[in-house]
């Protein structure tokens, strides 16, 4: 999906839409929080300040503000607990995302978008602020020494090398959090929540923010330097050992887990293909003559394996929604759909059994699977436009739709391609509606140049055809193609935002 973000109010429909909301802990900053709360709510509808025992009338100040909610205790219980207090807060109120800020006046809540950008891209992720220009900044040795500690400890337990893993501006996935428990409740539990998760296999990208430096005598810390190393020493300890006697174990039972996946996966398309597939088309082939009674077999069989593979039993842990809209295929279309992944073939054959699909080349001449595709009236591309037309024309007259791609390639980022326009041509001359079909999740489960198979959601959705007799209003060829692939990068943004939240 391609952010597309031009002004602040955008910014707050798309952060509503995913799920995102604004999540201030703050504790004794009256001088600055004000300020920082407005700010934030100038960029995101949704801000959740979390008042941790303040006692300088941070509270007062904070509970004057519009168009936020406040949790507040009296007691403080430090950083880590108001962070859990905010998570909970956000998830009670349904939103899958925080984007946490300090509340001290050194992170710009202007740079929200930027984790909404990161987001967009990486669905799911924990996303972490680096601020920018960290070496040259005029820092404390303390909190120098904290910065090179911290990043140090964290490539050590998790293998993950971050810039700057002791900023508190972060995006995080509220939904993978929920079950994890905190060892610690103070500043230091920032690190070990990132230590958790990765161990969880959550991806961790990095995101540069600026940051704002007051001069010495305007800063406002409440980190203490013998107190909280100690704290910071004895985690780090902890997290050492839990990294041999859990994470590891973890990761590698994950890692095994993708691999026996992937290889069921693998097993169970091969064997259907050789056991059932391609006997059953030399059976056909041999007692059936007539080229339109086998290819209805062929149709038949192939809409009933790959519809039992996709949504049954042959991607273990992926969830498969198809969102039909009422569409029957009993009148041919030509059905266009955007292009992510190997798995979109299988996801196509799986809807309807009258459906045909032009082929490459090395498809039509494989040695395994050509005589499948040749009896079942695919053709490949090379035979030129005026070669196949006539074969598609007696398809369409027999009730078949024709399938297409007008991206021509799979997507490397799931993002919406340019489109050709050779799929509209041959919609206008074959005189049918075009039936737009949109995927969402296929290219993360099998990603173009993946290897291995991921949990994931794969969601199919429908639309409303658009008539053979509206081609003329929008336009040529060229210009159908325009018009759709805008039509399917406001349709695939929408539909990111809504399933994204599940990531």
């Amino acid at each position: 999906m391609q952010a597309e973000i031009n002004d602040t109010a955008e910014q707050r429909r798309i952060l509503r839409e995913r799920g995102i909301c604004v999540v201030i802990p703050t504790y004794d900053n009256a001088a600055t929080v004000v300020d920082v709360v407005t700010r934030a709510r100038m960029q995101c509808d949704d801000v959740i300040v979390v008042c941790d025992g303040c006692s300088d009338g941070t509270e007062r100040l904070v509970q004057a503000v519009e168009g936020i909610t406040v949790v507040a205790y009296k007691e403080n219980k430090g950083k880590g607990e108001a962070l859990k207090q905010g998570f909970c807060k956000a998830l009670e109120m349904g939103f899958s995302y925080a984007i946490t800020i300090d509340a001290d006046g050194q992170h710009f809540p202007e740079d929200i978008h930027v984790f909404l950008d990161a987001n967009i891209k990486h669905p799911g992720a924990l996303i972490v602020g680096a601020r920018k220009g960290l070496e040259k900044a005029e820092r404390s040795k303390g909190s120098k020494f904290a910065n090179a500690f911290g990043n140090f400890w964290f490539c050590v337990q998790t293998g993950r090398c971050l810039k700057d893993t002791q900023t508190g501006y972060r995006l995080y996935p509220l939904r993978k959090i929920r079950g994890l428990g905190l060892l610690t409740s103070r500043y230091e539990a920032e690190l070990e929540l990132m230590v958790f998760l990765c161990w969880h296999g959550v991806s961790i990208v990095s995101a540069e923010v600026d940051v704002y430096y007051p001069p010495k005598e305007e800063r406002v810390s409440h980190f203490r330097p013998g107190k909280d190393f100690a704290r910071i020493f004895v985690l780090n300890t902890c997290l050492c050992f839990l990294a041999l006697l859990y994470g590891l174990p973890l990761k590698l039972f994950r890692t095994l887990m993708i691999f026996l996946r992937t290889t069921y996966s693998l097993l169970f398309y091969l064997l259907s293909c050789f056991l059932i597939l391609i006997p059953y088309t030399c059976v056909v082939n041999l007692l059936w003559r007539d080229a339109e009674r086998k290819s209805s077999l062929l149709h038949g069989l192939l809409y009933c394996m790959t519809k039992f593979v996709i949504r049954q039993h042959g991607i273990p842990g992926v969830r498969y929604e198809v969102h039909a809209g009422g569409e029957t295929f009993e009148k041919p279309a030509v059905i266009i759909c955007n292009h992510q992944s190997h798995l979109d073939l299988m996801i196509m054959l799986s809807q309807t059994r009258k459906v045909v699909m032009l082929t490459n080349d090395w498809v039509w001449h494989s040695p395994f699977f050509g005589l499948v595709i040749r009896n079942a009236e695919y053709y490949p591309v090379s035979m030129g436009m005026e070669a196949i037309m006539p074969k598609l024309k007696s398809l369409v007259e027999r009730g078949y739709s024709i399938a297409l791609y007008p991206e021509g390639t799979r997507s490397q980022n799931c993002s919406i391609g340019r489109f050709h326009k050779g799929a509209f041509h041959i919609a206008r001359m074959l005189q049918t509606d075009i039936l737009p079909l949109v995927e969402y999740g296929v290219g993360r489960v099998l990603p173009k140049g993946g290897k291995y198979l991921r949990k994931g959601q794969i969601v199919v959705q429908m639309n409303r055809r658009v008539p053979f007799e509206e081609y003329d209003k929008i336009g040529s060829d060229l210009q159908l193609a325009s018009w759709f692939r805008q039509y399917y990068r406001r349709e695939y943004s929408s539909m990111c935002n809504r399933y994204d939240r599940d990531a």
